[in-house]
């Protein structure tokens, strides 16, 4: 886990919508992003690119767990609900590792206090970055 958020502090993207991974094991990452004003929409929720930033980076650190340095692809993302909350809290799970791609599938939910909706679903095809010999 240490590793992985010394990847995060390393990511200026990451870092600045404020992403922390708070559960890991090999193939699988859950991390919460606090909603500030900047992150949400006209509505008042959370802008569509960071629920997509959440499943994003749900996916490459869960595959990041089995792969090493990993970047991604692909993805492809559905949008269920208005994510409505405090924070989102993304949960990214490997389904299958190849020699060169990991594929991940991640849902991101809404949460405040007493309430967690799921609010998104993504599939993701995550590259292994090969070291030059």
């Amino acid at each position: 886990m240490n590793l992985l958020k010394q990847s995060v502090t390393q990511s200026g993207f990451s870092s600045f919508l404020g992403a922390e991974p708070v559960k890991s094991s090999p193939g699988e990452i859950e991390l919460i992003i606090p909603l500030k004003e900047e992150l949400t929409q006209h509505h008042g929720f959370a802008h569509g690119a960071v629920v997509g930033a959440a499943a994003d980076n749900a996916c490459a650190w869960a595959a990041a767990s089995v792969a090493g340095d990993v970047v991604t692809s692909s993805y492809t993302l559905q949008l269920l609900a208005p994510a409505i909350g405090n924070r989102l809290r993304a949960h990214g799970k490997v389904i299958k590792k190849s020699k060169r791609q990991v594929s991940v599938h991640a849902n991101v939910f809404a949460e405040d206090e007493t309430n967690s909706k799921l609010v998104a679903t993504a599939l993701a095809s995550i590259a292994i970055v090969e070291k030059d010999s």
